[in-house]
């Protein structure tokens, strides 16, 4: 005996499936524009945070203000590939000029030390030394996690109200903006940048972004702080 097919079509499918397409559509829709906000904040939050800082960086030595304490932001110095990492041999000589000019009295190195055998003060601290710089002059920032915490710190832990960040031109207008943020002076100076795009670049494309969320809307503080350090005597 034959079964019969008991199966038929809902009479509200068509129904079903408008409201369906409706919500498919509305979805597509939000989708856009979330995408197009999101876009639109990239561009005018990396435009805010360029034109903003623009007076504060400098690329003559002669024209940058003086002042106690250079912040040189850490770097890793070798890359993956093993050849040294330019970033960090632009910084460093950055700042023996700055140094070696009269324009900063000591040098604070900052970087991270998250396991014993990546050590970015240190390296600075030695490399610095083999270029003069007496080692009396040199304090380190262990700490130095982020961009955040290196200029927060410098602040918080080490007391400066006014201080000279070194870094690359690119990095050096996220390190102002966030100094201004929490009320420190910065100027910055500009090392010298490998002449290619490369990661770091494109990087900072996206960490300017997220500075202002972790500045306005998370409120990030540095992953430490500790009891106040005395430094350039």
């Amino acid at each position: 005996m034959k079964q019969s097919n008991n199966e038929t079509i809902p009479p509200n499918a068509t129904q079903y499936m408008r409201k369906l397409w409706s919500t498919f559509k509305w979805l597509f829709k939000t989708g856009v524009k979330l995408t197009l906000a999101g876009i639109a904040l990239f561009f005018l939050t990396n435009a805010w945070i360029i034109l903003s800082n623009e007076h504060r960086l400098y690329d003559n030595i002669k024209d940058i203000p003086a002042n106690d304490v250079g912040l040189v932001l850490g770097t890793t110095k070798r890359l993956s590939s093993g050849y040294a990492n330019p970033y960090f041999t632009y910084r460093i000589k950055a700042a023996h000029q700055l140094y070696k000019a009269g324009k900063v009295k000591c040098l604070l190195v900052s970087g991270d030390n998250g396991h014993h055998s990546y050590n970015e003060p240190r390296d600075l601290q030695n490399a610095l030394i083999r270029l003069g710089v007496p080692d009396s002059c040199i304090a380190m920032d262990y700490a130095g996690f982020r961009t955040l915490d290196s200029v927060v710190r410098s602040k918080e832990v080490f007391q400066q109200e006014r201080i000279t960040v070194i870094s690359q031109r690119f990095h050096n207008y996220r390190a102002a903006f966030v100094g201004k943020h929490y009320g420190v002076d910065v100027v910055a100076y500009n090392a010298r940048s490998p002449r290619r795009w490369d990661y770091p670049i494109y990087r900072e494309y996206l960490a300017r972004p997220k500075a202002m969320l972790d500045l306005y809307i998370l409120r990030t503080k540095p992953k430490f702080l500790g009891k106040k350090e005395y430094i350039c005597p």
